[in-house]
């Protein structure tokens, strides 16, 4: 500021009037203002100083087709045989005892590989102009299917859920590595200012078998790691304030924690810090934005009734709707987990009861957001950690755990729609056309949101990691 200092040279700043700043002081109040607004909306943003908030919006290295993810992710291994991959051999060599050629050196979680072959209980037709052939269990899909990619090919190295679902989130079987929500929001940044970047759902029986590892951040500064909401009370727990503190006395507080932790980073550079003070702040705003979101009960009643929603109650429907909400206020990376699938007996009850919970509600979110013109810019997924057994368990009504062949959809995001990429063989048991590993999923994904997956790296411990580890190719038939 160009400031008359020699005219109060020696004088106690509390006694210069605030009139005097004014009138003598160059501030340019005006100017100051407009920058700060230009700065809100991106013109001043390449001048301006690089901004201290880890999760301010980045620039992807090329041009992204996807700008968000909604990932549906169906924890415990829904049977691809039921559902997406229909196999008249299957169905007509049922009971008998599979080929000893194709069980040599194959391992499974807990049969005997000889057990004897389990036609698909459900009928398949034919759907839409691209003849998408799904399940009668999926009626709702059907409506959509012109909309939708079917992976029919892919396959994982890990046979048990844990595992599975680790090397599903994070490109890796073990603990400790950041999941692809964290990864997208290190490179991506997020949108919203009032709502965490990372957003995850948990429906159904119980929580995935992988744990918080399925969004944690692993090696990353925590700041990526999701964040669960839940569907009572308080979306997350602690967000209102105890009796007696109102939020004048927060805000105080809060700043002058702000400044002491400033302090602290500007000594040691700590990443931590900086995730301790943002988390305090998202906090604070998110204590008016995350129940507004939580909130479904002002929306229209035939957004409710498409996805079969009901305000107050704890579902995947609910669930799907929020995810709409969220990527409309800007947050990256939303994941729902339904964990209700592993169906090692009662098979044909439990995967039309997980059907009926889950269908409406993931068709009806490519619906409103294709409505909405949002599905072209939100990539959404949906698929489990494996696949099922083409051989029987729990006598003629179960599959066990299947790592070497199974099936999942994607929609939007520059997802080519109306195709069926990959297929398995004759028996649903190995792929026979166009392998798509986990780590050739990953790759994909981040390709579509503008990234070359071999250059989105962290250095930790000597070397660079990197979502999809030392492999990973692009499904180029997924792209539109």
């Amino acid at each position: 500021m160009n400031c008359q200092d020699h005219l109060y040279r020696n004088t106690d700043p509390q006694h210069v009037s605030r009139r005097w700043f004014l009138e003598q002081c160059g501030v340019r109040l005006g100017a100051m203002a407009l920058g700060n607004l230009l700065a809100e909306v991106g013109f001043a943003a390449a001048e301006a100083a690089p901004s201290s908030d880890p999760l301010a919006p980045k620039q992807p290295q090329f041009a992204p087709k996807a700008k968000n993810i909604i990932y549906l992710f169906m924890a415990g291994a829904p049977s691809h045989l039921e559902l997406l991959d229909f196999k008249p051999q299957l169905a007509k060599f049922d009971g008998t005892l599979p080929p000893p050629e194709l069980l040599k050196g194959y391992r499974t979680a807990f049969i005997n590989p000889n057990s004897k072959l389990l036609g698909p209980k459900f009928k398949f037709a034919k759907y839409g102009k691209s003849g998408a052939e799904i399940s009668e269990l999926l009626p709702h899909l059907t409506k959509v299917a012109d909309d939708i990619a079917i992976v029919r090919s892919m396959y994982t190295d890990a046979f048990n859920h844990a595992p599975g679902q680790l090397l599903m989130n994070t490109g890796s079987q073990q603990f400790g590595r950041p999941s692809m929500g964290a990864w997208v929001t290190y490179g991506l940044g997020s949108e919203s200012k009032d709502l965490p970047a990372f957003v995850v759902f948990s429906s159904g029986k119980v929580g995935p078998s992988g744990g918080d590892s399925c969004w944690g951040s692993g090696f990353l500064p925590t700041i990526y790691q999701g964040v669960q909401f839940r569907s009572s009370g308080d979306p997350v727990l602690y967000l209102s304030n105890p009796k007696g503190v109102d939020e004048g006395l927060q805000r105080d507080t809060l700043n002058s924690i702000r400044h002491l932790n400033e302090m602290r980073l500007k000594v040691t550079g700590d990443p931590e810090i900086s995730t301790r003070i943002n988390s305090f702040e998202m906090a604070f705003r998110m204590q008016s934005s995350a129940p507004d979101l939580m909130d479904i009960s002002r929306e229209p009643k035939a957004v409710l009734d498409l996805y079969g929603a009901e305000h107050g109650k704890h579902s995947f429907a609910n669930n799907c709707l929020r995810a709409r909400r969220l990527v409309e206020r800007g947050v990256r990376f939303v994941q729902l987990y339904h964990e209700a699938w592993d169906q090692h007996t009662h098979l044909t009850k439990d995967i039309q009861q997980n059907c009926k919970d889950t269908d409406q509600a993931s068709a009806a979110l490519i619906q409103d957001l294709k409505q909405r013109g949002l599905l072209k810019d939100t990539l959404v997924i949906w698929g489990g950690e494996f696949g099922r057994t083409p051989m029987s368990q729990g006598g003629s009504d179960g599959r066990d755990h299947h790592p070497k062949s199974f099936a999942m959809w994607l929609a939007g995001g520059g997802i080519k729609p109306g195709v069926t990429v990959g297929e398995s063989d004759e028996l649903g048991f190995d792929v026979g056309k166009d392998k798509v590993h986990v780590h050739d999923l990953h790759a994909t994904i981040l390709q579509l949101l503008g990234f070359d997956h071999k250059k989105l790296t962290y250095r930790f411990q000597g070397r660079d990691f990197r979502l999809t580890d030392v492999s990973g190719n692009v499904v180029q038939k997924l792209v539109a």
